[in-house]
């Protein structure tokens, strides 16, 4: 028998790829970085003076770096399932990536910041466009006002089917918390298969 081929009915997981958007600066690469079980991918660049009247620093005027590209990161559900993670750049000029990286996503998570709450409307409008399955997480801010869940529905028009809850990007457990509210939602979703 050959070495490593002993356990060859052994199953390979299921992939499922989620997206992990929103405006600039909302805490994609954050969240990414927060929940994945490996060393994450992360295509950040120095923001540079060129950058000035193109990015709106507005509240989040420490930050010093952006997501170009995307990030990934990897979660791995027992022996059958394996999450991977995209967040997608937040900058309308990096938006050309979108459709490559929403190419085979069961869902995505739409970052939302209450100081900007604005910011999010593209991804809300890009995902509803291409049938996406989404929520709204609502990243809290130290210094963000609260609002009610049922406020921020209403202020970004959301219909009555789509999921908003509260999180914090930077902890591993609302992370998770986020995604599988995510996968429960999309799957939710998903015509019934005939039998």
């Amino acid at each position: 028998m050959v070495s490593g081929l002993s356990d060859s009915k052994k199953k390979m997981p299921v992939p499922i790829k989620l997206l992990i958007a929103g405006g600039f600066g909302v805490g994609k690469t954050t969240m990414v970085g927060a929940v994945s079980e490996i060393k994450p991918l992360r295509t950040e660049e120095t923001l540079t003076d060129r950058s000035v009247g193109v990015d709106d620093l507005s509240g989040v005027e420490s930050k010093s770096t952006t997501t170009v590209a995307m990030d990934f990161g990897r979660i791995s559900i027992g022996d059958d399932f394996v999450l991977y993670l995209f967040g997608t750049p937040g900058q309308e000029r990096f938006w050309f990536v979108w459709d490559e990286l929403a190419r085979g996503a069961l869902g995505a998570v739409v970052l939302a910041d209450t100081r900007r709450l604005a910011d999010c409307f593209p991804s809300v409008d890009y995902f509803e466009r291409r049938g996406t399955p989404f929520i709204v997480a609502v990243n809290c801010f130290d210094d963000a006002p609260r609002y009610d869940l049922d406020e921020v529905k209403l202020a970004l028009n959301l219909g009555p089917n789509i999921p908003v809850l509260l999180c914090d990007a930077r902890r591993r457990d609302s992370g998770k918390e986020v995604l599988i509210a995510l996968v429960q939602h999309a799957y939710g979703r998903r015509p019934m298969a005939k039998v």
